[in-house]
């Protein structure tokens, strides 16, 4: 029996059915859960399927944790800071805002989750927009909460039209960069669109902001509509962490202060609140990291591309891609499903989407230079009939 999409590689999985009681409210039944990557147990395989950063943290991240333990771990015993003061106070120094600007959460998902809860659940107000192909997990939260919503259809580029949206709606969010296509909009286009639509909330989800787009965060202090999301998992190397950033002005991060003590008033534990804090003062590290993955997602789209991929123009650590056969004539071998089952038999991992349009696409992590110059040599083999 085979384990389904969500079983981690290597655990041992008694049933794909899911096991369902009598005791099941209405909207239990009604939900379709995210369904993240597969994680690997038996370190037997590259994974390059959830966009993690290849390379450790900062050292500076793992002094702090080691001083926030102590010698001998007694302040576990206390609660943390249920405000995060100490985060707080680092992303404003970073981004020149002030504390009471930034919410922290247990990671961008859970930010993510207190924002459709507070501010993107207006029934009177209208539907939130997000496009059609972006982070599966908007979707998720909209079933949650009941949250009414609507597709915005990415165009022909795969490019998000927000000037599409050319009345008044309740509230847009999306990823910048997209997710998983890696494409990115610049801050002037996006500010044209907070600047027209007043009356609409805009929510700026920045999770892989770092590795070469233009933030929207310096414009907070402008617009009372704009609400940016980040996440410390991908460039800062602390996925194993959890910490998630909002950014707006007052009145918005006081819903999710409200959400977050009226569920949780102590999410983020003792030692992510120091590793956070640590990671967020050095920037130096950041730079290096990201501009070395930034480096080996140019020399893997350059790759593909010689092979026949076509690749999307990625400002992420991840690229997104599909096989073009010579001629345009399809090929059952080397179809998206195919090509990721052929990487996976191959020791690889990458993520494929069965949806409609990007069912053909790949979407690879940026990993060490050796483990993308091994994707790119499986590739080649695969392509060659080997």
């Amino acid at each position: 029996m085979s384990a389904s999409p969500n079983t981690p590689l290597g655990a041992e999985s008694k049933s794909t059915e899911p096991a369902i009681s009598k005791f099941w409210s209405p909207l239990v039944h009604s939900l379709s859960p995210y369904v993240p990557g597969e994680q690997v147990l038996n370190g037997q395989l590259i994974k390059l399927n959830t966009n993690e950063s290849p390379y450790p943290p900062s050292a500076r991240v793992l002094a702090a944790i080691q001083h926030a333990l102590g010698e001998d771990g007694a302040r576990l015993r206390l609660y943390p800071d249920p405000t995060s003061r100490s985060v707080r106070e680092a992303a404003a120094e970073l981004h020149g805002l002030s504390s009471d600007q930034i919410f922290v959460g247990n990671g961008s998902d859970e930010v993510l989750a207190f924002v459709f809860q507070t501010l993107l659940n207006q029934p009177a107000k209208g539907p939130v927009y997000f496009p059609d192909i972006s982070y599966s997990f908007y979707p998720s939260y909209c079933r949650l909460y009941g949250v009414a919503h609507k597709t915005l259809a990415l165009n022909e580029a795969f490019e998000i039209p927000l000037e599409a949206l050319d009345e008044e709606v309740a509230a847009v969010i999306f990823p910048n960069p997209n997710a998983p296509t890696g494409k990115a909009l610049a801050q002037a286009r996006i500010e044209a669109f907070v600047r027209s639509h007043p009356e609409t909330l805009v929510v700026v989800d920045e999770a892989y902001v770092d590795f070469g787009a233009e933030s929207c965060v310096p414009l907070i202090n402008r617009y009372s509509n704009l609400l940016v999301t980040q996440s410390l998992s991908k460039s800062r190397a602390l996925a194993g962490m959890r910490i998630g950033l909002a950014f707006g002005q007052v009145g918005l991060i006081e819903a999710l202060v409200r959400a977050k003590d009226s569920f949780n008033s102590y999410p983020i534990d003792q030692l992510a609140q120091a590793a956070a804090t640590a990671a967020l003062e050095d920037q130096a590290w950041l730079k290096d990291s990201v501009g070395r993955i930034a480096a080996d997602r140019d020399w893997l789209t350059s790759s593909l591309q010689q092979m026949g991929f076509q690749v999307l123009p990625s400002k992420a650590n991840f690229v997104f891609g599909r096989y073009l056969p010579p001629g345009g004539k399809a090929d059952p071998r080397l179809t998206g499903p195919a090509l990721y089952q052929a990487l996976k038999e191959n020791g690889i991992l990458v993520r494929q989407f069965n949806r409609p349009r990007i069912e053909d696409f790949l979407r690879i992590t940026v990993g060490s230079k050796s483990q993308t110059r091994a994707v790119v040599e499986a590739l080649r083999r695969i392509l060659a009939g080997d």
